[in-house]
């Protein structure tokens, strides 16, 4: 089966306890695609502290390949898509699209953070009818960061 038609086709369905070192897999080769802005070492720094935060964030819900390995997952809290990060080998296909669309229609979001320097994300969201609300210097860490709060269309600010 062809990334394409899995994005397409498989049901969303929640992460298990036994799918987090696959979900920080995901969330390491998907940042290595996205955030070319970080400097050498942020990553491995970062490492602990995600896989802290996917551990303990409930629900993510994700997408799996044919084989049932997680290739795409995102997470929702109090109408704000937290996290969204899609395999690096699965860019492209749908993935990002399916799973937001999931989290405007069933888990009534419509508000995102995202990294200004992570172009290709502010780009993404944008075609997806978000705009800009307000901005942040620093990231949630105080690191130089800027983010972006974004607004789905129609939402308020």
């Amino acid at each position: 089966m062809n990334a394409v038609a899995t994005a397409s086709t498989t049901a969303i369905t929640r992460a298990t306890p036994a799918d987090l070192p696959r979900l920080l897999e995901v969330w390491e080769t998907a940042v290595r695609a996205t955030h070319d802005f970080l400097p050498a070492g942020e990553i491995d720094r970062l490492r602990p502290l995600v896989r802290d935060a996917l551990g303990a964030f409930e629900p993510l819900h994700v997408l799996r390949d044919a084989r049932g390995q997680v290739f795409a997952f995102l997470g929702v809290a109090e109408g704000s898509i937290e996290m969204l990060f899609v395999h690096a080998d699965h860019r492209g296909c749908g993935a990002g699209r399916r799973l937001v669309e999931h989290a405007l229609d069933a888990l009534s979001a419509d508000r995102v953070d995202v990294n200004e320097q992570n172009v290709q994300g502010v780009g993404f969201y944008r075609r997806l009818g978000f705009r800009l609300s307000s901005r942040s210097p620093l990231d949630g860490q105080g690191q130089p960061y800027p983010i972006l709060h974004l607004v789905r269309d129609g939402a308020p600010p």
